[in-house]
C-alpha cells in the first residue's frame, strides 16, 4: 500500500507534482523535493492504471464466478465446491503469503457472496 504521510481518504486529491495536500503548504506527493515530487507522480499515474485494470479484472472474475455457482446449482449441484475454493486460496497463499489468503478470501466472497 502507498503511503503519502496522509490520512486516507482525506484532504486534497493531487495528480500532479506540485499540487498542495490538506493543509495547503505540504505537496501532496509527500515531498518537497521536485524530482521526487514528479517521479512520484509519473509512478502514481501507473499505479492509476493498474488500479483500474484490478478493479475491472475483479468485476469480470466475480461475474463469472456468480454464472458457475448458478449453473452448478441449477444442474442440482451444491452451491460451492469447497476443494476449488481451497485450491484458490492455496494458490494465492503460494505467490503471495498470509496476504494472498485474505485477497483470495475477498475474491471468493465477491464472486459467491458470504457462507
Amino acid at each position: 500500500m502507498e503511503q503519502n504521510g496522509g490520512a486516507t481518504g482525506s484532504g486534497t486529491i493531487s495528480n500532479g507534482a506540485g499540487a498542495t495536500g490538506p493543509k495547503g503548504g505540504t505537496p501532496a506527493t509527500g515531498t518537497a523535493e521536485p524530482d521526487a515530487a514528479s517521479r512520484i507522480a509519473e509512478i502514481r499515474v501507473r499505479i492509476d492504471e493498474i488500479d483500474r485494470a484490478l478493479i475491472e479484472l475483479w468485476q469480470e472474475r466475480a461475474a463469472l464466478s456468480r454464472e458457475v455457482g448458478a449453473t452448478r446449482m441449477a444442474s442440482g449441484g451444491t452451491r460451492l465446491v469447497l476443494s476449488r475454493e481451497q485450491e484458490i486460496l492455496e494458490r494465492f497463499r503460494s505467490a503471495l503469503g498470509a496476504d494472498g489468503t485474505q485477497l483470495a478470501l475477498l475474491l471468493l466472497r465477491a464472486g459467491r457472496g458470504p457462507l
